[in-house]
């Protein structure tokens, strides 16, 4: 086999379980919370569930990371099927909608810091383990951090544009909320139009580099320090 094949391979048996594991928790995480304050929807969908296959978006969950992967990006990320949630159902909406959304990111927050202690225990495995396992433990982390500061950008419908929906005064957050239909869009363009089109112009328009990645690089150092690694 080719080596840059095995090392393709490799590469990719290092970002399986930490996408699966990072969608799936960030969205039962949302099901599970919307079901405790009251709405069941997600839990009557069996979407309150650690079973992968109940979340997965062929693109967002497979498509899209294996493009980036084959594309050598500098980091993974993706999403699933977004959980359904009928807010109107909550008991109180407008403060349960901030908790609902702050689940997703939170629950990539606590898989990024649990990645970080078993690094100490995948210290103590074979070597030839040991160096699959810290390197898939390592990408969890980055991938969990990206997640989570992504979704927490204020745009609908990412969890941070539906927290700045609660916690904004109504003839702020009423026009926020309007721009859900668009988000998808507008990440689009973020994304990969303006870095496209700032490429051809001889501009950086990486934007998403600037508002996600660099928020990364400040929170790293301190899961390094859990991981006991520098």
């Amino acid at each position: 086999m080719d080596a840059s094949v095995s090392e393709l391979i490799y590469t990719a048996t290092t970002w399986v379980l930490p996408v699966l594991f990072a969608i799936t928790l960030h969205e039962a995480a949302h099901g599970f919370v919307a079901w405790r304050l009251g709405d069941d929807t997600a839990y009557r969908q069996g979407r309150v569930t650690f079973n992968p296959l109940r979340h997965v978006d062929a693109f967002g969950t497979v498509i899209l990371p294996a493009l980036l992967l084959l594309l050598r990006a500098p980091f993974l990320f993706g999403w699933a099927k977004p959980v359904p949630v009928a807010f109107g159902r909550l008991r109180q909406p407008r403060r349960d909608m901030v908790l609902v959304a702050l689940a997703g990111p939170g629950a990539n927050l606590l898989l990024a810091t649990i990645s970080a202690f078993l690094f100490h225990i995948a210290a103590l495995m074979p070597e030839s383990v040991a160096v699959w396992s810290v390197q898939t433990l390592y990408n969890s982390i980055v991938l969990n951090l990206v997640l989570a500061v992504f979704n927490m950008l204020p745009l609908p419908p990412l969890d941070g544009g539906r927290v700045a929906v609660g916690l904004l005064p109504r003839p702020l957050a009423l026009p926020l909320a309007r721009l859900e239909r668009y988000g998808l869009l507008i990440l689009v363009g973020v994304i990969f139009l303006l870095p496209f089109v700032g490429s051809r112009l001889g501009f950086d328009l990486n934007i998403f580099a600037v508002l996600v990645w660099t928020p990364v690089e400040w929170l790293l150092p301190f899961f390094h320090a859990l991981a006991g690694v520098r």
